[in-house]
């Protein structure tokens, strides 16, 4: 803080000049009004810093929960290839017959693979059927469908994923074009 000096004229039979004396209290009371505008303008900066940490201690607050919450993701992208995979060897022995056992033997390994997935949040999404959705679907082709109208999925070529609420992977989808012409 900064003094102002104040010179007093003095007479030299005694008191100060009354001018003097006003120049004095004006002075008290600028450097009261500057001490006041000091005094708020340091109390809104601590009120401005106090709310600046505490949005900060809620950022980190969030960002670990989403932390924690996503943290198997990586995991679990690496396990749709190998599902993917499965899922064609699945088809393969289906082809080589229903009833065999190395038919049902994958059928139970896949299924507690997915039960353990789904368990861990993971959610296939089923497209075929459904409007075309850029954010869940990627198209990869169109074709023209009696069944189905125009926008409408006609079939899925890769099963996409949602982990929790967000997307893992999109499904590749053939969209139907409308009618043939």
């Amino acid at each position: 803080m900064r003094k102002i000096p104040v010179t007093e004229a003095r007479n030299e039979s005694g008191p100060p000049a009354p001018d003097a004396e006003a120049q004095k209290i004006s002075a008290d009371e600028n450097e009261d009004d500057n001490l006041q505008a000091d005094l708020d303008r340091f109390r809104d900066l601590a009120l401005r810093s106090q709310a600046d940490f505490e949005n900060y201690k809620k950022r980190a607050a969030r960002e670990k929960d989403e932390a924690i919450k996503y943290a198997n993701s990586a995991l679990l992208e690496k396990l749709i290839a190998i599902v993917d995979n499965f899922e064609l060897g699945l088809e393969a022995a289906r082809a080589e017959g229903g009833n065999s056992p190395v038919f049902s033997g994958m059928s139970m390994v896949l299924k507690q693979l997915m039960d353990f997935l789904t368990d861990n949040g993971l959610q296939p999404i089923d497209a075929t059927g459904q409007k075309f959705d850029p954010n869940l679907h990627e198209a990869i082709a169109h074709e023209p469908s009696k069944k189905y109208s125009e926008g409408v999925v006609v079939r899925q070529t890769r099963r996409g994923y949602r982990m929790k609420d967000r997307l893992l992977r999109p499904s590749s989808v053939v969209v139907s074009s409308g009618p043939a012409a």
